[in-house]
């Protein structure tokens, strides 16, 4: 071991009592998907139909929500802010925090197609529009790539929801998937400090919380904070909770979005026979979330959906790229397949320049030409990225912390977010070849896209076709716009593969239940093809990057079990593994994950190196 890992180790073993969140109830293994991997390998479908299976959870949690009755006040909380003038923050980090941000896209998504339509009511739609804020950890860049430490400081998340102006009358919604994040902490205490009113969301049991984690129970136990607690119980891929965590949090703060709405185009004078109740919105949620959930779980959606889990196995295992097109649903594919970087150890997105980094495995393009526009079209708005000084750097962290802060936040730029091209302009630089594969993601309104010559969905993956490229669409519909996806699907390309989702026709105005329709079937794609990938052992992430704390404190954990060291002598190993393949890791190049260099080490007795060539041989020999 060398000196730095060795002080590395030392360093955060001094602070781990905070950080070993072992106990909690996200961080525990869920019994319906114990044997994942395995059901997976054997059968693709019955992978699938287990994490279906897990999201039931949602369900009933989310009617354990409509029963407390308490979405009304959090809707008037929300309202009455909003007809003062008020603001309405959605902070997060990793997943809560890419929530958040589309949460806001959703938000304004709505008001700018109401003022396209001719809005005349007050506030006006623009007004409107520019009321809902997000707090991602480390910027919009983070919707790219997790910025390496922000999650782990009250002081970022307290300086970066001050930066957007909060104040008396907002309103903030700090959202944490564990409840014991730091950024997220950092952002409801100075919301209560501004004068605003705070709620904290988050998915572990009060008790758990209190007991083990300070920072939490402080949260908890601050009767200014008003808590809503999501509590789902395990997540399908132990400690994951880009899944049922993140999926319940949607569906609550939409529905809350979804009541706040039809209010606000009451007052208008819309109509209540147009706009339909606002305090029905909850049990119509119920409702269609319980339809869909029974959609995605039957057969034909199981058994379409693992065949495209084949592919893009088949695809990632030869050495190939695959690329995504999507429009309506940009926000919700970049979202899971941005996230796969950090849960799986995949290549992240790569930068069209950086030729030394290595190529991603999946990509995102939306139909817009340049990549400024692009990314406006994605969110909604202009790319709001951290850019402080360093003097401000210096001010936050502290002398000794401030040089490698100060290079981080370089980084994260906005200019640096725009060298990600997702418009059209990026894809000369990702041309698809014989082997590649093109997957189109639609939504109804945008159906036209998909059957018309010249569509932009028709026309990429036309392209990728001629290119030699696979092909597959993930269509969500109508029963009536589904036969006609078939039909041109089998008279265009028998050979593609369709995932045709069959969603409930409901009067809801932003469309949530869809929303959790598309979050789940895209969570399920991509973990059931990482778990065919071996990157999940039962149903632990064993590929997992200790990006952050909280995630060292995981990866540790888990290089325990599987090698039965003491808690002290696994950390340290893996901080001399992590120093093995930091240079490739902040070079964005392709690199064995550190638990299980680790767990071969200890087991085989290996070097670094041995340990990395032995589990490249098992991947390419599964």
């Amino acid at each position: 071991m060398s000196e730095t890992s060795d002080r590395r180790s030392d360093d955060f073993l001094k602070i781990s009592d905070q950080f070993q969140l072992g106990v909690l109830t996200t961080e525990s293994s869920h019994p319906v998907t114990a044997n994942l991997s395995d059901a997976a390998r054997a059968n693709v479908a019955e992978g699938v139909r287990l994490l279906f299976e897990a999201d039931r959870d949602v369900l009933k949690k989310y009617r354990e929500f409509v029963a407390s009755n308490r979405a009304g006040s959090i809707q008037q909380a929300v309202l009455e802010a909003v007809r003062r003038g008020g603001k309405v923050f959605f902070t997060g980090c990793g997943s809560t925090g890419r929530l958040s941000i589309q949460l806001v896209s959703i938000w304004r998504d709505f008001w700018q197609r109401r003022r396209a339509q001719g809005w005349s009511g007050s506030p006006t739609s623009e007004d409107l529009e520019h009321r809902a804020f997000s707090v991602m950890a480390g910027g919009d860049y983070a919707l790219i790539k997790s910025v390496e430490g922000f999650e782990d400081f009250t002081v970022f998340g307290k300086q970066q929801i001050r930066d957007l102006g909060v104040g008396p009358g907002d309103v903030v919604f700090a959202i944490t998937e564990g409840g014991e994040t730091s950024f997220v902490i950092g952002t409801a205490w100075k919301g209560i400090e501004a004068g605003a009113k705070v709620y904290f969301v988050y998915n572990n049991p009060d008790h758990l919380l209190c007991q083990h984690v300070v920072r939490s129970r402080e949260v908890i136990e601050d009767p200014r904070i008003e808590k809503i607690n999501l509590t789902t119980g395990p997540m399908s891929i132990t400690g994951s909770t880009r899944m049922q965590a993140t999926t319940i949090q949607l569906c609550v703060m939409l529905t809350v979005m979804e009541m706040v709405f039809r209010q606000l185009l009451r007052d208008a004078g819309t109509g209540g026979d147009v706009v339909g109740d606002p305090d029905g919105v909850p049990q119509e949620f119920e409702c269609y979330l319980a339809q869909i959930q029974s959609t995605l779980l039957s057969a034909e959606v199981c058994g379409a959906l693992g065949r495209l889990v084949e592919m893009e196995e088949g695809i990632y295992r030869s050495g190939h790229k695959n690329n995504y097109y999507a429009g309506r649903f940009g926000i919700d594919m970049l979202t899971d397949t941005t996230e796969r970087s950090p849960t799986y150890c995949t290549p992240p997105f790569r930068k069209f320049d950086d030729t030394q980094a290595t190529e991603s495995w999946a990509f995102l393009f939306v139909p817009e030409l340049k990549t400024p526009e692009a990314w406006r079209y994605i969110i909604k708005r202009q790319p709001k990225c951290v850019e402080w000084t360093e003097p401000k750097v210096r001010e936050l962290v502290g002398y000794e912390k401030a040089a490698r802060t100060y290079e981080t936040v370089r980084k994260i730029s906005a200019s640096e977010l725009m060298r990600f091209k997702v418009g059209l302009d990026g894809l000369e630089h990702r041309r698809l070849r014989a082997g590649d594969s093109a997957v189109a993601l639609v939504a109804e309104a945008e159906l036209d896209s998909l059957l018309l010559p010249g569509g932009f969905h028709r026309e990429q993956l036309e392209g990728a076709h001629r290119a030699g490229a696979r092909v597959a669409v993930m269509y969500l519909g109508s029963a009536v716009s589904l036969s006609r996806v078939q039909k041109f699907m089998t008279e265009w390309n028998p050979r593609a593969l369709l995932v045709s989702v069959e969603v409930p026709q409901t009067g809801l105005l932003l469309e949530g239940v869809t929303r959790a329709g598309v979050k789940m079937l895209l969570n399920t794609l991509s973990t059931c093809t990482m778990v065919r990938l071996g990157r999940v052992m039962g149903n632990y992430m064993i590929w997992v990057v200790p990006s952050n704390l909280k995630l060292i404190d995981r990866a540790t954990r888990y290089v325990q079990r599987l090698t039965n060291l003491e808690y002290k002598a696994a950390n340290r190993l893996l901080f001399e593994v992590i120093e093995y393949v930091e240079p490739r890791m902040k070079a964005d190049q392709a690199y064995p994950p550190v638990v299980g260099v680790s767990v071969m080490r200890a087991r085989h007795g290996l070097t670094n190196e041995q340990a990395e060539k032995r589990i490249l041989e098992e991947v390419r020999n599964p």
